[in-house]
């Protein structure tokens, strides 16, 4: 069967997320997608809700000295390591180690050349990643390419409006765990959706950042000029 994929999602338990598990199934549903990774910002979905005919991958996304790293088919948390163990206590755990919109901030690809071996894959689309620079999706496609890597992708999506801006579709015997973990890894999987997110909904998110850590209002001064930026960015193409 034919299965199409957003494989990172950010509900409520991020920082700057505040989507329910549910409304991100209901609009997942809506939008054509047949399942979810959950990726909140380190913290590890423990107990994954089933849902009839749609699929909901437990993960994570680790903050770790080479960047953002997505963990996927998670079934116990694992917290603040280096790299290197957190990708090996990925693997202990039958989980997928893979590297998060790499040119998000830097063009530098040598600085990912010690980690390669390491993973099981690099999100070559995020719906996220080129606000900064704008071929950043196209450098970490390239990055695959170059080194042989399974592509993964997905729209990094904090609000309703951006899921399944970033898809990946593949073929596997049926919607379940081990199915799509098998399908993935046998790298048949292609990316079927690609587009970008206003440069306001990063904003936006920023804003609930704020909101549940109680910022003081000069954080809000910054983040209003901030906001301002990104909606010229949206208005006038620039982004």
């Amino acid at each position: 069967m034919k299965i199409k994929l957003d494989l990172h999602v950010h509900s409520e338990a991020s920082h700057d997320g505040r989507m329910s598990l549910d409304d991100i199934v209901r609009e997942a549903r809506a939008r054509g997608l047949d399942g979810v990774a959950i990726t909140d910002h380190d913290v590890t979905l423990m107990s994954a809700p089933e849902y009839d005919d749609f699929l909901v991958i437990p993960g994570c996304e680790f903050s770790t000295e080479y960047g953002h790293l997505l963990g996927l088919f998670l079934r116990e948390p694992i917290g603040k390591l280096p790299f290197a163990e957190t990708v090996e206590a990925i693997h202990a755990q039958g989980g997928l180690a893979v590297i998060a919109h790499p040119f998000e901030r830097s063009r530098d690809e040598k600085r990912l050349e010690p980690i390669v071996a390491m993973l099981d894959g690099v999100e070559v689309q995020n719906g996220r990643a080129e606000r900064r620079i704008r071929d950043a999706n196209a450098l970490a496609e390239a990055f695959a390419e170059a080194h042989g890597m399974r592509r993964f992708a997905g729209s990094d999506a904090h609000l309703p409006c951006e899921l399944g801006n970033a898809a990946l579709c593949l073929e596997a015997e049926e919607l379940t765990l081990s199915a799509v973990r098998e399908a993935l890894l046998s790298g048949g999987a292609e990316v079927c959706e690609k587009r970008r997110s206003a440069a306001l909904n990063t904003a936006r998110s920023q804003y609930t950042k704020l909101k549940k850590t109680h910022a003081r209002p000069t954080a809000y001064a910054k983040w209003a000029l901030f906001a301002a930026k990104c909606a010229a960015e949206d208005l006038f193409g620039r982004y």
